[in-house]
């Protein structure tokens, strides 16, 4: 491998985007990761400066992260050094700002009042109408 190349894994994991190399190498395998649109799913794929990266960050796949390669780096290094080796080109925005709704609750119970009682189901069924008498 050449000075100026790196294994995709590595540079995800030098630049802190994973906790570790394997949670890396499981992006590269999925599918989900691209190198200037191009699919990758070859964790030895080769990364170079000026490379762009798009892959989903997180549990909401609807998050995507665009990164521009600056630098490769030597090592895994402080969150300030790793975050020069890479430009983001379209930073994540909070969900006040993208317009993007807050999931709807699926109880409506007030904090702190704890799970129903008996007798309370049993209220909340005859209002519901599903009183089978037994």
């Amino acid at each position: 491998m050449t000075e100026d190349r790196l294994r995709l894994d590595k540079w995800l994991w030098f630049a802190r985007f994973f906790k570790s190399r394997s949670l890396a190498q499981k992006l590269c395998e999925s599918g989900r990761l691209r190198i200037n649109g191009q699919v990758v799913r070859k964790t030895h794929q080769t990364l170079k400066p000026d490379d762009v990266l798009t892959f989903p960050k997180g549990r909401d796949i609807r998050v995507i992260r665009v990164i521009r390669v600056v630098a490769l780096g030597t090592r895994r290094g402080p969150a300030p050094k790793a975050q020069a080796l890479y430009e983001d080109l379209d930073p994540p925005q909070s969900r006040a700002a993208s317009n993007t709704p807050e999931p709807a609750s699926v109880a409506g119970r007030e904090p702190g009042t704890g799970r129903p009682t008996k007798a309370d189901c049993r209220a909340i069924d005859r209002l519901r109408g599903d009183d089978d008498g037994g």
